[in-house]
Parts: structure tokens; sequence; C-alpha cells
């Protein structure tokens, strides 16, 4: 059995304080803090991503990432290493399984879509601001490489994921046109 959480609330951070892993008493507002509320930002939406139309096995892979997220933050939290680098390996061979089945890029594409492709890229931005606040808190205190190159690695699959989504049922993905601007 898993762990259970009998007591919701504990009056303990009605001050501003929260406890991480260790026991350590920190600032709500101390940085490794920001950084697991971002983490778990970003495993809700991938629960919201989850609800949408999604192809053949996309639903396990997101499950499982968010497994991963669970793990992610215990890190963040305890500062015990828990990714490793077959987390990232995972995700790589998913990143190429899905990116064989979509055409060559040629342009940058604009979020968008339909709107399961939008849900994702908005998933997608949030795993860029996650992976923006561990570099914050990798400047101020060591974090693991493992952890940084999973964010890193995870918005990658899941631009693959949107572009794969803004395509389905025979829709195409929005490609950004530049402005031309002429001269005098």
């Amino acid at each position: 059995m898993g762990y259970r959480i009998n007591t919701v609330y504990t009056r303990s951070g009605d001050q501003g304080q929260t406890s991480t892993a260790n026991g350590n008493r920190v600032s709500k507002s101390c940085s490794r803090i920001a950084l697991q509320g971002d983490i778990d930002e970003l495993n809700s939406w991938l629960g919201l991503l989850r609800q949408s139309r999604l192809p053949e096995g996309f639903d396990a892979i997101l499950n499982h990432i968010q497994h991963t997220l669970f793990e992610a933050g215990a890190e963040v939290s305890s500062s015990h290493p828990c990714l490793e680098m077959t987390d990232i390996q995972w995700l790589e061979q998913h990143i190429d399984r899905i990116n064989a089945q979509l055409p060559i890029l040629r342009e940058f594409v604009l979020p968008g879509g339909n709107q399961d492709a939008a849900i994702c890229h908005l998933t997608r931005s949030c795993c860029r601001r996650t992976e923006r606040t561990a570099v914050h808190v990798n400047q101020e205190e060591s974090l693991s490489p493992v952890l940084l190159g999973y964010l890193n690695r995870l918005s990658d699959l899941l631009f693959v994921m949107a572009r794969t989504l803004a395509r389905q049922d025979g829709q195409s993905e929005v490609l950004w046109s530049p402005r031309h601007v002429e001269s005098d």
C-alpha cells in the first residue's frame, strides 16, 4: 500500500512556513518550495492533458511521467536523488518514436491547432517554466543534473506530442509566418 495522508490541514503553514521531507522548516517563498510548486502545477497540467483525445499509448506515457514527477518533487524536498539517467533515456525513446512519425519541421509551430494540441502546448510551456525554476535553484544550491535533464527532455516530448495532436483527424499544424517588412 502507498503513502496515506490522513490529515489535509495541519495549521503549521499558516504563518508562511512549511516542512521539507527532511523535516526542516523553510519559508514558502524559498526557491526549492517554488520549484516543488511548479512541479505540482506541471503534474496538474499533465492530468488535464490526459483528459484529451490522445493517440494510443500517450495516456500510459503521461501516467508514467506523472508518477516520475512525484519522485522529482520528493527529490527537491529531500535533496536525495530519486531520478536516474534511465528516466531521461525512457523519455528519449518515446521522443524518437513519436518524432519519427512526424514530417520534418522546417518552420516554427504556433501553439494551438486544436484544443488537445493547445493543452499540450500549455503543458509544455509550464514544463519549460519549471525547468527555468530548477536552473535558478541549481544556481543557489546544487540540484541533480538528472533532474535538470529530465525537465528539459520532458518539454521536448511534450512538443512532439503537441505536434501529433495538432495533426489528428487530418488537421495540420499552424506554422509561424514571419512578417515581411518592406524596406523603402
